[in-house]
């Protein structure tokens, strides 16, 4: 890929990202001046620890989205949980193994292995997506109750330290995987089939390869994503990781992913989750009710995909 046209690429996720960069500038001044504490320097790693599960769930919703036809999964927040549980109860505490050696390449394995049944499903079978991995949300909460019926803890002494100092580090892994992804022709062929499968299929894209991988990628995702949540939480709970999943949907549609597939980026669903994150901060100042921030979550979902919708309508009209 030339330099001008990932250039090109990148501002146009910019672009698409337009109302979630503004939303960005306003909560970030907002913070700074009602809770400037929170904000300084020597917080930032406790800070990014506390964000960074809703921007793992964000960054791992957005592969299949790009796709098109529908795509999605719904089960992200089950899977952060699922993992969570295994690390902790099953491999942690059972097995009594805590190296990083182990509980990484597990979780990612299961995050790749879920990823690839829900993949299976909507590719192969041509089950609709959201039924699919709603079934795998129904499963996965089931599993995770039955072997972690309450919450348990501690965590590994590293994976806690994921959520304070090094809280980049798991980000980061997310970040250059993805950039490396965007350099291979993958990437073209994703985006290619969110835009016109069609199209695609007649220029001899493997459609259903692609999407499936998506899937997986997803699921890799998630497996991550799980980890910065026990992270966080420093324990295992098997009620936390549902919360994640239409909040993660919210924020890569506010980041200007189109769910239609085929247009914005994993930095636009990056801002995106900031955005709730820093949402959340400010009404929390406040001590707004749960109940509020549901309001916030679901206005500001329907305000991203409209719009979504009015900056494509804009787009074909100048087309």
């Amino acid at each position: 890929m030339s330099p001008v046209v990932s250039s090109s690429r990148s501002s146009t996720i910019l672009r698409s990202a337009g109302f979630a960069v503004v939303l960005l500038v306003v909560l970030l001044v907002t913070n700074l001046l009602f809770n400037p504490a929170r904000f300084q320097p020597s917080a930032w790693g406790t800070l990014i620890g506390l964000a960074a599960p809703l921007v793992g769930a964000a960054l791992a919703s957005a592969p299949v989205i790009l796709g098109g036809r529908g795509g999605i999964d719904i089960s992200i927040g089950p899977q952060m949980g699922f993992v969570n549980a295994v690390v902790i109860q099953g491999i942690f505490l059972s097995a009594g193994i805590s190296s990083p050696l182990v509980i990484v390449p597990a979780a990612l394995l299961i995050g790749a292995g879920i990823g690839a049944v829900n993949g299976f499903m909507a590719t192969i079978i041509r089950i609709q997506p959201i039924v699919a991995t709603l079934g795998t949300y129904l499963v996965l909460t089931g599993v995770t109750l039955t072997i972690l019926p309450a919450p348990i803890g501690p965590a590994p002494e590293w994976l806690k330290a994921m959520s304070g100092t090094y809280s980049i580090l798991p980000l980061a892994v997310m970040a250059i995987a993805w950039w490396l992804i965007r350099r291979l022709p993958y990437y073209d062929q994703l985006m290619a089939i969110g835009s016109d499968d069609r199209a695609a299929y007649t220029a001899g894209v493997d459609v259903t390869k692609v999407r499936f991988i998506a899937y997986v990628v997803t699921g890799l995702f998630a497996g991550i994503a799980g980890l910065m949540l026990t992270a966080l939480i420093g324990s295992a709970d098997p009620n936390i990781g549902q919360n994640y999943t239409l909040i993660a949907i919210a924020a890569v549609a506010l980041g200007g992913v189109s769910l239609a597939g085929g247009r914005g980026g994993l930095i636009g669903a990056a801002i995106g989750a900031i955005d709730i994150f820093l949402l959340q901060s400010v009404l929390t100042s406040f001590n707004v009710s749960t109940y509020v921030l549901q309001i916030a979550y679901g206005a500001i979902l329907v305000a991203a995909v409209v719009l979504t919708a009015v900056q494509e309508r804009a787009v074909r009209r100048a087309l």
